[in-house]
């Protein structure tokens, strides 16, 4: 397994760009609508792979009891919050301090107790977890590689990753980043194609850091359906992993 040794995986730029959204984060119908829109799904899958992964907590209200969750690239905490909800004993990490503040604002306000953190992933001392979510993180880091190497290094042996993020499709170039921030879908600035990453090319990724992939879906629009966990992964998709056994 390649080690990333010292290397800075966060793009300033990139936490700024975010760090300018962190008070409007919470706002369905703000900046962010996007995210809360494909929350749902993205929290339908996972629950779905905490299932698989751990057949005992088919049915629990709070399947995570007794679990450690990291939510990386948490933003304002619209992962870590449904993750404590379901028992977890949560931390979200933050490139931007900003989005860390508003984060830990919103869950004290709602009576939840997540540990929340800023910093480059690595160079946080905060041990391992039995979850790990990384949600439309990958494709905003300067080295991919050197990242998953640093989240492989925060599962647990035994421990459940999920990640999402946009393909690099024809579709998605011209919906997730021309038409979406045309009409004000996505802020201007918040995606640059080139760094979408293929569902190959993360298998191929995660094999490199000792991971393999349990499940895979895409996320697609329909008029019938809106959102919706697919078949289709030409604009999105989220995969489960484990450590290979």
């Amino acid at each position: 397994m390649a080690s990333s040794g010292a290397t800075t995986t966060i793009r300033p730029e990139e936490a700024e760009h975010f760090a300018r959204l962190a008070q409007r984060w919470w706002d369905a119908k703000g900046p962010m609508a996007s995210l809360h829109e494909v929350n749902p799904v993205r929290l339908r899958f996972i629950r779905q792979s905490i299932d698989s992964h751990w057949p005992g907590a088919t049915g629990s209200a709070k399947p995570l009891a007794g679990k450690a969750a990291l939510d990386i690239g948490c933003g304002a905490g619209l992962v870590c919050e449904p993750l404590a909800r379901l028992g977890a004993d949560v931390t979200g990490v933050d490139a931007a301090a900003e989005n860390v503040a508003a984060a830990s604002a919103h869950s004290e306000a709602g009576g939840l107790d997540i540990r929340y953190m800023a910093g480059e992933l690595a160079a946080l001392d905060i041990g391992t977890f039995d979850l790990v979510t990384c949600l439309e993180v990958i494709e905003h880091v300067a080295d991919k590689r050197a990242f998953l190497f640093d989240v492989t290094q925060r599962l647990a042996p035994e421990g459940l990753l999920v990640l999402s993020t946009p393909n690099r499709t024809a579709a998605s170039r011209v919906l997730l980043v021309g038409a979406a921030e045309a009409v004000g879908y996505v802020p201007r600035g918040t995606h640059r194609w080139s760094d979408f990453v293929t569902p190959e090319e993360i298998l191929d990724l995660l094999e490199e850091v000792g991971l393999e992939v349990t499940d895979r879906r895409g996320i697609a629009w329909s008029a019938a359906k809106s959102l919706h966990l697919s078949d289709n992964e030409a604009l999105n998709y989220i995969l489960a992993a484990r450590r290979k056994t």
